[in-house]
């Protein structure tokens, strides 16, 4: 039987609206690690600098806000870095 007390009811539409919100964070972070690593693999290495700051930044804010581990943010970081020096140094 469900429950029916009314912070219980307001805890559960909390828990949507953030699990959503949530999601959405997820979701763009996924979009800029794909866009980088296309364009590091692709070696497009001018593009690919122009969108690494942009990406570290997103990087840092999606951990700041608990979305991913903070040892999760330095190894993307840490991988695309040395990904994109892999390629400028082979270019």
């Amino acid at each position: 039987m469900a429950t029916r007390h009314k912070s219980a009811l307001k805890a559960n539409r909390q828990t949507i609206k953030l699990s959503e919100h949530n999601r959405e964070l997820r979701s763009k972070l996924r979009t800029g690690l794909k866009v980088i690593r296309a364009a590091i693999s692709s070696g497009d290495t001018a593009t690919a600098k122009d969108t690494l700051s942009k990406t570290v930044s997103l990087i840092d804010k999606m951990s700041a806000k608990k979305i991913i581990h903070d040892n999760a943010a330095g190894r993307y970081k840490s991988r695309l870095v040395k990904g994109l020096a892999k390629k400028t140094a082979s270019a």
